[in-house]
Formats: structure tokens, C-alpha cells, sequence
């Protein structure tokens, strides 16, 4: 059963989904994935959403640009966590559809990554089913534990080769 739910309103926005999806897999979550526009077919919307916690699903990811409505429509419907992907648009960067995820009503939040944050959407869903699960919080813990090695020895290497040199292996 698929634990977390990933949809998106067009499938220019896979490459960004697709990042969440990447991080999930690492932590050997579950997840469904779909592409559905809340505007273009509100019914097939409302079932999805209806249907995912009888589904299993315990978050959703879901990612929108422009009017950005997917998100605050999914946390409308699902009665646990959503996460929003604000998606880069052409028109004004992805600011628009940050504000329109951010700026949900009272009682119907939506937790919100950063404009194009796909591997942070995963991460978040992760850390959410790991609050009820040891053997995922063990794997979350690893994870940071892996970020903070991966910065530790870039500082080592600076100190080594000195600034000149480390930017000259950067190129």
C-alpha cells in the first residue's frame, strides 16, 4: 500500500515530482504517483483524493504552478499531512505559486517547500511517516548523518588545497 500520494496538475512538472520520488525510493517508501489537473477534471480530483487514505496514503505531495490550487485542494480533501511543491513558472519565477500554496486559510494548512523543492518534499514526507516508525527514523537520522560527512570533508579538502585549488577542481 502506498503510503505517500505524489500528484501533480501537468507532467512538465515530473522532472521536480520526480525528485521526491528519488528521495522516497532511498528511504524504501512507498508512494503512487499521478498526474491530475484540478481544474481540467475536478471529478477524477475529488475521487483521487477522496480515495487516498482508504488507499493506504498517510501524506501527499502534491506540486502546482500559477494558480497553484492542487495543494490547498488536496489538504481541502485529505484529512492528513499535504506538502506543497510551488513550481517555477515562466510568468512570474514560481513566487506566484508560492504564495498561493503558502496563503491557505485558516484550518486547512499545507506544509510548503521551496519553489522547485521536490527532494525536500521527500524528505519532509519521510520525516513525517518517521515520527511513527523507528526503523524509517533510523534511516532519516542516517541520512543527516550522511549530509553532515558529505560538508565535513569538503571543509577538509578547503583546508588542504586552500581556496585557489579547491575552486580549480570545482571547474
Amino acid at each position: 500500500m502506498a503510503k505517500v500520494g505524489i500528484v501533480m496538475g501537468s507532467d512538465s512538472d515530473m522532472p521536480i515530482m520526480a525528485k521526491a520520488a528519488e528521495i522516497l525510493d532511498q528511504f524504501g517508501i512507498d508512494y503512487e504517483m499521478t498526474i491530475i489537473s484540478a481544474h481540467r477534471e475536478p471529478d477524477i480530483f475529488f475521487e483521487w483524493a477522496k480515495g487516498a487514505e482508504s488507499r493506504g496514503v498517510k501524506v501527499i505531495i502534491a506540486g502546482a504552478g500559477k494558480a497553484a490550487h492542487l495543494p490547498g485542494m488536496c489538504a481541502a480533501i485529505f484529512p492528513m499531512p499535504v506538502i506543497g511543491i510551488p513550481m517555477k513558472t515562466s510568468d512570474l519565477g514560481g513566487v506566484d505559486s508560492l504564495y498561493s500554496i503558502v496563503q491557505m486559510p485558516s484550518g486547512i494548512p499545507v506544509a510548503t517547500v521551496a519553489i522547485n523543492g521536490g527532494a525536500n518534499a521527500g524528505i519532509l514526507a519521510a520525516k513525517i511517516l518517521a515520527a511513527s516508525d523507528e526503523a524509517l527514523l533510523k534511516k532519516v537520522k542516517d541520512y543527516a548523518e550522511a549530509l553532515k560527512n558529505d560538508v565535513v570533508k569538503k571543509a577538509d579538502k578547503l583546508a588542504d588545497l586552500g581556496y585557489k585549488e579547491y575552486l580549480a577542481q570545482m571547474k
